[in-house]
C-alpha cells in the first residue's frame, strides 16, 4: 500500500516563509509609530499663519536679470564666510561686512583684478553680527545676533549699546540704520529664538519680531512695534520721515513712520514675490531689498498649514534638514513701493543683502564664503515684457 501522500509543510518551513512578511511589515509600520510618536510627543505647537494675507496677486518687475551668477564675480574668495550684510565707505572706498566667525572684515577691492581683493580682520564681537551701519563719529554700529546692538569705535574698541528692551532680552538683534539725528533703529527678528533655531520661528507661525530704537543722548531703547513676523532689515527714508521694514516669511515691507503727522502709524510699502532680508538706500531714489528665496512650494503649504509645519519640524530635527529656499537674489523698488527690477538667479539661496556701489551690485549672504559682485552695466536687467 502506498503512504499517504501528505502535502503539509513542516512548522518550521511555515514559520521561516512568514519571516520575510513580517520584516516587511514591521519595516513599515515602525517608522509610521516611531512618526506618531514623535508628533504627539513633540511638544511644539506651530499657529495658525494668516495665510489669507498672502493670496493677493504679487507685484511683477518690469525688469528682470534672471541669471545673475552668470558674469558675477567673487570676492574674498574663502575668507569671507556667511558675509550677511554689506556697508561701504565712500571715504575710504572700503566695505565692511559681518561674518559668521564674528568677525567684521573690511574689504579693499582692486576692479582691474578681482584676485587683489584685499581681507582684513578687524573686529571680532564674540557673537555673529548680522546688519551694520557706518556710525556718525567713525564708528560702526552692529546688531549683533547674541550680543544685542553694538557701537565699535575706530580704533576697534567694542561698546554695548542695548540688549534688551521692556524687560526682554534681544534673541535676534538683526537690521540696523541710523536717523541723521542720531536715533538707531533695529530690529529683533525674534525673542523667542535664537540664530540657530531660526527655521523654528519660521515653522512656529508667531509674531515674535519687534522693531526698536535707541537714543544715545539718553541710552534708552524703546519698543516701537511687537508681534512682527520675523521682522529683519530696515532703512531709513531718505526724508527722514519715516523708515522701511520687512517681516520675512510674509514677503513683504511696511512702512512706519518716525516724524511728522503720521509719526507712530504703519502702512504697506511693498509686498514682493521672495523672501525678504537685509534692505538699503542707493542715494538715488531706489532701496534694494535682498531676497533669501522665492516663495517655494513648500512655504505656500506650510504657511497654509499648522500640521505641514509640525510636520517639518520633526523632519528637520530627528530626520534630515532639507532646503527650502531657491532663486534668492535683490529688489529694486522705488520710493513710493513700486517693484521696479529684480537680479537673481535660480542657484543662489540665502542671498542676504545688496548694495549698490557705483555701477556693481554686492551682494551678501549667510551662507556663502564670498561677496558676490555683479556689473549693472555688463549685465542689465531686461524688460520682462
Amino acid at each position: 500500500m502506498n503512504p499517504p501522500n501528505n502535502t503539509a509543510r513542516p512548522i518550521s518551513s511555515r514559520r521561516a516563509s512568514s519571516c520575510p512578511f513580517n520584516a516587511i511589515l514591521f519595516s513599515v509600520v515602525a517608522p509610521v509609530l516611531a512618526a506618531v510618536l514623535l508628533f504627539h510627543l513633540d511638544s511644539f505647537d506651530p499657529a495658525p499663519f494668516p495665510y489669507h494675507e498672502l493670496t493677493h496677486p504679487l507685484p511683477e518687475p518690469s525688469l528682470k536679470n534672471g541669471r545673475l551668477l552668470q558674469g558675477a564675480e567673487f570676492l574674498g574668495f574663502g575668507e569671507l564666510p556667511g558675509a550677511e550684510d554689506i556697508a561701504y565707505d565712500s571715504k575710504s572706498g572700503v566695505i565692511y561686512t559681518t561674518c559668521e566667525d564674528g568677525w567684521i572684515k573690511r574689504v579693499t577691492v582692486n576692479d582691474s583684478s578681482v584676485s587683489d581683493t584685499v581681507v582684513e580682520n578687524w573686529v571680532n564681537t564674540g557673537g555673529r553680527p548680522l546688519g551694520l551701519v557706518l556710525g556718525r563719529d567713525n564708528d560702526v554700529i552692529v546688531a549683533d545676533a547674541y550680543k544685542g546692538l553694538l557701537k565699535i569705535s575706530a580704533e576697534g574698541a567694542v561698546e554695548l549699546l542695548t540688549d534688551e528692551a521692556d524687560g526682554v532680552k534681544f534673541k535676534l538683534a538683526d537690521g540696523v540704520d541710523i536717523a541723521d539725528d542720531g536715533i538707531i533703529y533695529f530690529t529683533d527678528a525674534s525673542c523667542k529664538y535664537y540664530l540657530h533655531d531660526v527655521t523654528w520661528d519660521f515653522l512656529e507661525g508667531k509674531p515674535n519680531g519687534r522693531l526698536l530704537s535707541y537714543d544715545p543722548a539718553t541710552k534708552k531703547t524703546k519698543v516701537l512695534l511687537a508681534d512682527l513676523y520675523f521682522a529683519n532689515g530696515l532703512a531709513i527714508s531718505p526724508d527722514q520721515e519715516s523708515l522701511i521694514y520687512c517681516e520675512t516669511p510674509m514677503s513683504r515691507c511696511k512702512r512706519y513712520f518716525i516724524k511728522g503727522n503720521k509719526k507712530g502709524h504703519t502702512e504697506k510699502f511693498v509686498d514682493m514675490p521672495g523672501m525678504p532680508d537685509n534692505i538699503h538706500y542707493d542715494g538715488g531714489g531706489h532701496f534694494w531689498i535682498a531676497s533669501v528665496s522665492e516663495i517655494t512650494p513648500f512655504w505656500k503649504v506650510a504657511f497654509r498649514y499648522p500640521v505641514i509645519r509640525k510636520v517639518a519640524r520633526i523632519v528637520f530635527k530627528y530626520i534630515v534638514n532639507l532646503r527650502t529656499q531657491k532663486n534668492a537674489g535683490v529688489f529694486v523698488v522705488n520710493l513710493d513701493g513700486k517693484l521696479i527690477t529684480h537680479y537673481h538667479d535660480p542657484g543662489l539661496i540665502l542671498i542676504s543683502s545688496g548694495v549698490k556701489i557705483g555701477t556693481h551690485l554686492y551682494c551678501g549672504s549667510v551662507i556663502y564664503p564670498y561677496i558676490i559682485r555683479l556689473n549693472l552695466a555688463e549685465h542689465p536687467a531686461h524688460a520682462t515684457t
